[in-house]
């Protein structure tokens, strides 16, 4: 071999290193690129499904609100004639000298009213006679039991207690004896 040839072979070894050794980091550059790629569209992804949910809970929130305001609306709407027979009944005691038709108008109007409230879900609760419950009762005062067999119960109503659909809205005050 001529001095020639071998200088070209010491120029050509190096390039085929740097071949190499280029090719190594384009392959460790698109490994890279992949992985950065990927994590670019997981947080893509989870602003977007952070906005999304953000979204749905403002959503559910307003529709919340809406049937919260058209359940009372219908309400309202049943009770409008009910207070509409009231204001006819006032108007009917002013001039009225007969006081059993006004006692008899006021009856109908009120067991009218607690119609249309028994229908929207409300029902008194019957505690008189019973055991005291203080889940469902408040006791504001005890006395001593008329007759043995009342000791824990309940023995008059101070304020009616209600349900609403079964759930109670309002404790009943009773007096218990002891």
């Amino acid at each position: 071999m001529s001095e020639q040839e071998n200088n070209n072979e010491t120029i050509q070894d190096p390039i085929e290193d740097n071949t190499t050794e280029n090719q190594e980091e384009t392959i460790e550059l698109s490994v890279e690129e992949k992985l950065s790629a990927e994590v670019a569209e997981a947080k893509d992804k989870y602003v977007r499904l952070s906005a999304e949910f953000d979204n749905y809970r403002k959503r559910t929130s307003k529709e919340r609100v809406e049937l919260i305001q058209s359940a009372g609306k219908d309400v309202i709407t049943k009770l409008l004639s009910t207070v509409d027979d009231f204001d006819r009944a006032l108007k009917a005691m002013e001039t009225a000298t007969d006081v059993e038709s006004i006692k008899t108008g006021i009856e109908i109007v009120n067991n009218k009213f607690r119609q249309t409230l028994e229908h929207q879900g409300l029902k008194e609760m019957d505690v008189v006679g019973k055991e005291f419950d203080a889940d469902l009762q408040e006791a504001i005062t005890a006395i001593p039991a008329p007759t043995p067999d009342l000791k824990n119960k309940v023995i008059d109503v101070i304020e009616k207690g209600y349900y609403l659909n079964d759930k109670v809205i309002r404790h009943a005050k009773v007096i218990i004896g002891q």
